[in-house]
């Protein structure tokens, strides 16, 4: 069994907890262990940026950070913190909204926490191919 913590600790994009455990919970079914533990904090602009300076030292706001706590064959636990600020203002420029975006950097952080990466052009294409899948699959596109 997965367990999803989830946090609220922005005020800028009204979330219900459901799409965002289904989308972590999907992505686990299919790539993950079986049991483990996620934790997801929204948060805002300036709350992710010091949290990227201070473990990536990149000195800048983004929009989703991921982290791989423990990982086996039968256990995952992990963190991914998704900011909404980024998500309220992105949304815009893709004519969706907020609550879809932010869907979207869940989605991402959790394909990293399974193993997906976005370094190379083959990978970001791979990873792409995946979220859209999910976020088909949540019917969000």
């Amino acid at each position: 069994m997965i367990r999803i913590e989830i946090a609220d600790r922005q005020n800028v994009i009204r979330i219900t907890d459901l799409p965002l455990r289904q989308a972590v919970a999907s992505v686990l079914s299919d790539h993950g262990p079986a049991e483990g533990e996620v934790s997801i904090a929204v948060v805002d602009d300036p709350t992710i940026h010091q949290l990227n300076q201070k473990y990536l030292q990149h000195d800048y706001a983004t929009d989703v950070l991921s982290f791989l706590l423990d990982c086996d064959d039968h256990r995952l636990e992990g963190e991914v913190i998704v900011s909404a600020e980024t998500a309220e203002r992105q949304a815009g420029n893709y004519g969706w909204s907020p609550q879809r975006e932010l869907l979207l950097y869940l989605i991402h952080g959790t394909l990293h926490l399974v193993g997906f990466d976005d370094h190379t052009e083959a990978d970001r294409a791979a990873m792409r191919a995946q979220e859209q899948h999910y976020l088909e699959s949540l019917g969000t596109t």
